[in-house]
């Protein structure tokens, strides 16, 4: 029979093994790394609350409350904060520059956008997936999937390699 203390070793396994991937998607989704960092302790701190009704893999469950508080957050503050882009961001991978022009890029996109691009392609999940995780409809996530890509070719031509042509004429 589970006991506290092994929900509690089991969390703290997760929290360990599982925030630098947590805090990467969440510096995606909010362009900012202070706001990403409170995003990732959000999201695990109403996963801490709810561990001992989880079933399974945990790690759906929290991504869910990360994106879902995301959009909380964007709707509160109707007033968009301009981020400070390269201010104590994640140590570069790769390429410097792509990632910079990336980052840029990606800034550019309403909160919409980029979550829907973060989830559809750093996070692999399907235009299905990505419709119920942000409980809006499939077409709607192919729509604004399209115009987001569209708005990427226009302000980073140079990412034309990473966006591709997207059905464009």
């Amino acid at each position: 029979m589970p006991t506290a203390e092994n929900d509690e070793d089991a969390f703290r396994a997760f929290v360990v093994a599982r925030t630098p991937a947590l805090s990467r998607t969440a510096y995606l989704l909010t362009g900012d790394a202070h706001l990403a960092e409170d995003l990732v302790q959000t999201a695990l701190f109403k996963a801490a609350r709810a561990w001992h009704r989880i079933d399974g893999d945990p790690e759906p469950y929290v991504r869910r409350i990360l994106y879902t508080q995301n959009v909380s957050w964007w709707r509160a503050r109707r007033v968009r904060e301009t981020p400070l882009t390269g201010y104590d961001a994640p140590a570069p991978v790769g390429d410097a520059d792509l990632r910079l022009t990336l980052e840029r890029a990606l800034a550019r996109l309403t909160v919409r956008q980029r979550t829907v691009l973060v989830l559809r392609y750093f996070e692999d999940l399907t235009e299905v997936q990505v419709a119920h995780v942000l409980g809006i409809g499939p077409g709607t996530v192919k729509s604004i999937a399209r115009q987001a890509l569209g708005r990427l070719r226009n302000v980073a031509p140079e990412l034309a390699g990473l966006v591709g042509d997207g059905g464009a004429r």
